[in-house]
């Protein structure tokens, strides 16, 4: 495993880490043992870095992500959990100090710990990146002792951008792999310049980057492939990364032909995501130890060529980019 630094948060973490979305629920059924099972397959294996949520299984990932840390005393594992999305209504006015102390304070117990490591806005709406005293009550929470830093997690380069304006913001989580390639092209050179931590969400396009769904793919009714295929539930850009499937699956027959040989397209993918040095690291999901190694052992293919990442490009600019580009 190879190791970046995350912002200016002194911390060095894994560059392929772990997402923890999908064990806590929109993702079809998952087993709690298998869930931890990964989860300790992957620090086995040098991970030291995990994203999680309030809302991922109504507090059912943070949990299991503070089982796996109380079954390994004396790791450093960085553990960044997200806060906002209990909203209901999801507000930018509910984005306050009571509600973000609140729901702090419910990841404290969850995860089991008297600080929080990264707490990270949910994907707020727009407006509330003009709101300085969100950010105030943030810098509030980190006097008190209660979270030791904190960044956002952002559905648009814009909203990116704006949150990287005030001063303490750590950390953007991102959508960026083959089929989201617009931060590259914005985001990243301002992020870099002010050694802000990248952290690139949904690397595999929810699953459409392994190469391994078709047109006969089935999705259960409780996995957010099916429920929020048109943006039903939230932001249609998170799932499949915002691309028409039937679009998404013509790339990904363009894209298979770029395969390292020995390695699989998941691999790929999660490759050409840390061919960019301003991302420090990708978070992709698994259920299962089987899918926290394909995923680990990314971190040790040889870098794309030139080749590649020019016919990567290609596809997107083609079949892609018209789809994405100017939305988020």
């Amino acid at each position: 495993m190879n190791y970046r630094p995350l912002g200016r948060t002194g911390w060095s973490v894994s560059e392929i880490s772990f997402g923890a979305w999908a064990i806590g629920g929109s993702w079809g059924d998952v087993s709690d043992d298998e869930s931890l099972a990964a989860l300790h397959r992957s620090i086995d294996l040098g991970v030291n870095f995990i994203d999680t949520a309030d809302v991922y299984g109504d507090g059912r990932s943070e949990r299991l992500v503070a089982q796996v840390q109380k079954d390994r005393p004396g790791e450093r594992i960085y553990v960044a959990t997200k806060a906002g999305r209990r909203l209901n209504p999801h507000t930018a006015d509910g984005y306050n100090r009571a509600n973000l102390t609140a729901f702090i304070d419910r990841s404290l117990k969850n995860l089991n710990t008297d600080c929080l490591d990264l707490v990270q806005l949910h994907c707020p709406p727009t407006e509330v990146y003009y709101r300085p005293e969100v950010f105030e009550a943030l810098d509030d929470l980190m006097a008190q002792g209660k979270i030791r830093h904190y960044g956002v997690s952002v559905e648009k380069v814009e909203e990116a951008l704006k949150a990287i304006e005030f001063p303490n913001v750590q950390t953007v989580q991102i959508i960026f792999n083959m089929f989201r390639l617009r931060p590259a092209e914005r985001f990243f050179p301002e992020a870099k310049a002010r050694q802000v931590g990248i952290l690139a969400r949904v690397p595999l396009a929810s699953g459409m980057l392994t190469g391994k769904l078709s047109r006969e793919s089935q999705f259960a009714a409780d996995d957010h492939r099916n429920f929020n295929r048109h943006g039903e539930a939230f932001d249609v850009g998170e799932t499949f990364s915002g691309v028409p499937y039937d679009a998404a699956l013509e790339a990904v027959e363009e894209l298979r032909g770029l395969v390292p040989q020995g390695a699989t397209m998941a691999q790929l993918a999660l490759r050409w995501i840390l061919m960019f040095d301003a991302v420090t690291c990708a978070i992709p999901g698994a259920k299962r130890p089987s899918q926290a190694e394909d995923n680990v052992a990314a971190a040790g293919l040889a870098p794309l060529s030139d080749q590649t990442m020019a016919v990567a490009l290609d596809v997107y600019n083609r079949l892609i980019k018209p789809h994405v580009h100017q939305r988020w």
